[in-house]
């Protein structure tokens, strides 16, 4: 049998739980997002300009260097939050 205590501390820790999924679900999703959106643009600009690979080549490397952007901001955010 769960004695009280145990009872009163379930919601604290479900109330964490789920701030840290919504922080991390939000960091996935700002990363794929901006990934996504300079790969499509690449690929746009190659369909317009008929330079076939060159553009997308060009958004991929800005969604990763984005990502890699987003990355060091969370990063230095978890290291201010820590000292």
């Amino acid at each position: 049998m769960k004695n009280r205590q145990d009872d009163d501390r379930y919601p604290d820790q479900l109330g964490r739980s789920l701030r840290a999924l919504s922080d991390y679900l939000g960091l996935g999703i700002q990363i794929a997002a901006g990934f996504v959106f300079f790969v499509f643009a690449g690929y746009w600009a190659d369909g317009q300009l008929g330079t076939s690979p060159l553009f997308l080549i060009i958004g991929m490397f800005m969604g990763m260097g984005g990502m890699v952007l987003v990355l060091m901001k969370v990063l230095k955010t978890a290291n201010r939050k820590q000292e």
